[in-house]
């Protein structure tokens, strides 16, 4: 049998190789072409930012989300508090992350759709960032600490008419703030805001008589309220809560300005690819359907609502519209 040299078959070899390089550049599928979209997603450990303390509303609903992605996907969620400045610092540190997925930021509108009004330069732009889901929404409730005398809200807005009251929050530019400051607006009433770093902290000042009242997040005040050690005059939401049905809305107290909710939201950089958001689209979509998670969420006072896309932004943008109404009005500023 008669075979060709060696050089002949090496020339043939290479020939067939070059062949076959060019016509996988032509049709695009040679591996360095390939981007970051196309590889698969998690392959590593995924941060849950919120940009509020540890347990605050938005902390526990993550941690139960994040149990359910972790499942669901098989990496690791976790949770990691990054709170100051209105939820600034944390929502900056997920703008500036690489746009890959893997830093996800949980949080509350406010600082989307407030802070930008208050604050004189923010530490981010809006564009920096795009929502990923708006999760749910909740109202807040209105408590006054021990040593108040007040009874019902009326009483209150009379005692703050003769004498200022002070008002504690979850933190400058926080939706307790606002809150207070649409009440001073709506009431007349006079008051004397004092931020804390996180709705935990300003119960906590609340049940000590270091302020007077606060427009706070109901879950953190429901025990002192079920226990005597505070009470709660009106809630803000639309409805009464299922929480605290025996307390009064603030619509049915004849003052419907009042009416205030919170949105709990998830926002990743805007840079990150679609098909990575729609990953964990799909999978927080799930988890709100499941049993823990929905009872998880009647527990915090949420209404479920699993906005994504552009019934997400236009949500917000209303919002944020309607906040930069408030703030021009009251004159509100945190620097």
């Amino acid at each position: 049998m008669t075979t060709g040299s060696p050089k002949a078959f090496g020339g043939t070899r290479r020939l067939a190789i070059a062949i076959t390089t060019c016509a996988a550049l032509a049709l695009g599928t040679i591996a360095p072409h390939a981007t970051a979209a196309d590889a698969p997603y998690p392959t590593k450990p995924v941060k849950f930012l919120t940009n509020f303390p540890a347990g605050g509303p938005i902390d526990i609903l993550g941690r139960a989300l994040a149990d359910a992605l972790q499942k669901d996907l098989k990496q690791p969620f976790i949770v990691d508090n990054r709170p100051g400045a209105g939820g600034n610092i944390g929502a900056d540190l997920v703008a500036k992350s690489p746009a890959d997925g893997y830093t996800v930021l949980l949080g509350i509108d406010s600082t989307f759709t407030i802070n930008p009004h208050l604050y004189a330069s923010m530490p981010f732009a809006a564009k920096d960032l795009k929502p990923l889901m708006i999760f749910s929404s909740s109202g807040l409730s209105f408590g006054v600490a021990p040593g108040v005398k007040a009874k019902t809200l009326p009483e209150f807005i009379a005692q703050a008419k003769a004498e200022p009251a002070t008002f504690s929050s979850a933190g400058n530019g926080s939706p307790g703030h606002i809150a207070a400051e649409i009440f001073a607006s709506e009431t007349g009433a006079k008051i004397t805001h004092v931020p804390y770093k996180g709705n935990s902290p300003a119960v906590l000042a609340l049940m000590g008589d270091e302020v007077q009242a606060g427009i706070l997040a109901t879950p953190g005040l429901l025990p002192q309220v079920q226990s005597g050690k505070l009470r709660a005059l009106a809630v803000t939401g639309k409805q009464r809560s299922p929480l605290l049905p025996q307390v009064p809305t603030v619509s049915e107290l004849g003052l419907k300005g009042l009416e205030f909710e919170v949105l709990y939201i998830s926002m990743v950089p805007a840079a990150t690819p679609e098909p990575v958001m729609q990953t964990l689209r799909q999978s927080l979509q799930k988890a709100m359907a499941l049993p823990e998670v929905k009872a998880r969420l009647a527990s915090l006072d949420m209404v479920p609502l699993g906005e994504t896309g552009s019934a997400a932004s236009e949500h917000l943008a209303a919002s944020q519209a309607r906040y930069g109404r408030i703030v021009k009005a009251t004159g509100m500023k945190v620097d």
